[in-house]
């Protein structure tokens, strides 16, 4: 008899995101939003790891010795410029499409990425451990949110630190970052998000307390529609970002 072990990944969303995989590092493509706000993520990344691990930012690779897990890496847009920064980057994602876009850019590009087809449980279940894990624009799209922060926690190190983003759930992020974005504008293909497992910032930071990671900063990024850039704000009304550790 075959017993199946619970997963977080979800088939609908990885058939979904392995159709589109082809077009992860076209900037003009369906993956433009990602590109767009990909500066105030890094940026965001980038203060708030140089801050925890005692960090200059003078430096060209401030993150030398630094391990980080960039958990639905996707096609790799932040695992590259994070191992250009310094830090030893592995990307997971359970879609393997996107594992080899990931990994034939990384290879064209020169960049020491390591990636692979695998979920936070699989990772956990080997007893991995990083300094660093991001959880960006991934927890709206998993089937076990419970399994999901467990296992990421377990990954953290103690004293490691933790960034995500993701959507909030409120009318104002219905209307605009799910119908706006992918019905009006069509920023992004249709049925991209489901606006019901968008969380609130209180839901994910109770999810990554019962995982024994604390939330330490949250952040929100705001569209300009006159100038097409995004900004970091302090309105978590649509998306946000997070800082946690584990003590």
């Amino acid at each position: 008899m075959t017993t199946t072990s619970p997963s977080t990944a979800l088939p609908a969303e990885l058939a979904k995101f392995s159709a589109m995989a082809d077009a992860w590092w076209d900037p003009e493509g369906k993956f433009k939003p990602l590109h767009k706000f990909n500066p105030v993520r890094i940026a965001f990344i980038r203060d708030h790891m140089a801050q925890h691990f005692g960090r200059s930012l003078d430096v060209e690779r401030p993150f030398e010795g630094l391990r980080l897990l960039d958990v639905g890496c996707g096609g790799g847009l932040l695992c590259e410029p994070l191992a250009r920064l310094g830090f030893e980057v592995v990307g997971i994602d359970a879609a393997e499409r996107n594992v080899g876009t990931a990994s034939n850019h990384a290879q064209r590009s020169g960049v020491p990425v390591t990636y692979r087809v695998a979920t936070p449980e699989d990772l956990a279940a080997e007893g991995a451990t990083f300094d660093a894990v991001l959880i960006m624009e991934v927890v709206e799209h998993v089937a076990d949110l419970d399994l999901f922060f467990q296992s990421v926690g377990a990954l953290l190190r103690p004293g490691g630190a933790l960034v995500g983003a993701t959507l909030n759930r409120t009318v104002k992020a219905l209307a605009l970052a799910k119908f706006g974005a992918e019905y009006v504008l069509r920023w992004l293909p249709r049925g991209t998000h489901d606006w019901r497992k968008f969380l609130k910032p209180s839901e994910f930071s109770d999810g990554l307390r019962r995982a024994g990671v604390e939330t330490r900063d949250l952040a929100g990024m705001t569209f300009n529609p006159l100038s097409g850039e995004w900004s970091k704000t302090t309105d978590v009304s649509m998306n946000y970002l997070l800082f946690a550790v584990r003590p």
